[in-house]
């Protein structure tokens, strides 16, 4: 057997796209309904209440609310929207305009 390949073509060179997953949105912040929250493969983080699953195991908001993780069990975790007060959340979701204080 040859310990050499030969001059032929290579036989890497393939790759695929970037899938963009992960948490997009973190504990705390305020967000309006349709929000992506995290985009994983498999149900790693559980959807709770206020929390939608689409069919590629993507968490979406489901109402306007402050996001909130939490743990569960011995290795599991949840994501929950808090549906919070029209007004406040509003003012704060995620994409909205900031109001700037100027004079």
């Amino acid at each position: 057997m040859a310990h050499k390949k030969g001059g032929g073509s290579s036989r890497n060179g393939r790759d695929s796209k970037p899938k963009m997953l992960g948490v997009k949105i973190y504990g705390g912040q305020v967000v309006n309904a349709g929000t992506i929250l995290v985009r994983q493969r498999g149900s790693k983080i559980a959807p709770g209440t206020g929390v939608g699953l689409g069919r590629d195991h993507t968490l979406f908001a489901l109402a306007t609310g402050e996001v909130r993780y939490e743990r569960v069990g011995k290795d599991g975790r949840r994501v929950n929207v808090d549906a919070a007060h029209p007004q406040t959340a509003a003012g704060r979701a995620q994409g909205a305009p900031q109001q700037k204080n100027g004079n």
